[in-house]
């Protein structure tokens, strides 16, 4: 009886993240059906919040070291004024039709530095051009190449982390970047890749997609993991936990965005290098 407990206590610590994992995929899966129905100014206003949202968990993080900035209540401006100047930037950016309106994305990452620990200076800076970036690229994308691209996209994220949790669970093994994410092995990191390229595979044989797109997904996914991996890093070297606790239970906004901000930012780095294929009916 004793071992038995003891067998069913190790199994649910052993699984005991799970339910985060569905937590992030449902909210990903929330968002991409909002995305479906949203456009013009109502796409950009919830991006833009979503963008602040997470520039102002940024801004709180890298201050760790101020006690008076960790809550908007004790009085510190600080972070949430950059937090909301990242969002009225990411909206203009959006809105305003010139091509130099991205450049409007850098002003919240080089004001909120001025708050930030002197040793996390340059992290926010990169930290908060990128999240600007995926917010700016997610507009562009589901505009100019339909939500189908998005959705594959997101649907790279989500498999490659589902994946990549259960084999990395089940199979262990050598530790994929043992200094910044104790918890990720090889065998997760690969097993994200190949559900994704088997994701890729599935819209290929059913027609909605050239057999490029298999080669693509990986490399979507891989980028995805990569954000997942550099907020680790930054989370071991502010010392906290989640982003924020904006999701009780389950952390920020930051601890769910930030594979899809790598993914977005991979994407958009393929469309500008080679173009995407197309994705849908007959692609």
């Amino acid at each position: 009886m004793t071992s038995g407990n003891r067998s069913g206590t190790e199994g649910r610590g052993r699984w005991a993240d799970l339910g985060v994992r569905v937590t992030s995929a449902a909210v990903l899966i929330v968002i991409a059906v909002i995305l479906a129905w949203s456009s013009g100014i109502w796409l950009r206003l919830g991006v833009s919040v979503l963008t602040g949202t997470m520039i102002w968990e940024l801004a709180r993080m890298t201050a760790w070291s101020h006690p008076e900035f960790h809550t908007v209540l004790s009085g510190e401006w600080r972070p949430l004024i950059t937090g909301i100047l990242a969002a009225l930037m990411t909206f203009l950016a959006l809105t305003i039709d010139s091509n130099w309106a991205v450049l409007l994305l850098g002003i919240p990452a080089f004001a909120g530095m001025l708050g930030a620990r002197n040793d996390l200076k340059p992290a926010f800076v990169l930290f908060a051009v990128a999240m600007g970036l995926g917010g700016y690229g997610l507009v562009l994308l589901l505009e100019a190449k339909g939500f189908a691209v998005v959705g594959w996209i997101v649907g790279c994220v989500i498999l490659s982390d589902v994946a990549g949790y259960f084999a990395g669970k089940q199979f262990g093994g050598p530790k994929f970047w043992p200094a910044i994410s104790p918890k990720k092995t090889w065998s997760g990191t690969v097993a994200g890749w190949l559900a994704a390229a088997l994701y890729g595979l599935v819209l290929v044989v059913a027609g909605h997609a050239g057999p490029l797109l298999i080669l693509l997904s990986p490399l979507v996914a891989f980028a995805g993991q990569m954000g997942d991996i550099a907020e680790s890093w930054l989370k071991r070297r502010t010392g906290v936990k989640d982003s924020s606790n904006l999701i009780p239970g389950h952390g920020g906004v930051m601890d769910r965005f930030d594979a899809m901000t790598g993914a977005i930012l991979a994407a958009l780095l393929i469309w500008l290098l080679s173009g995407l294929p197309q994705i849908g009916t007959g692609g």
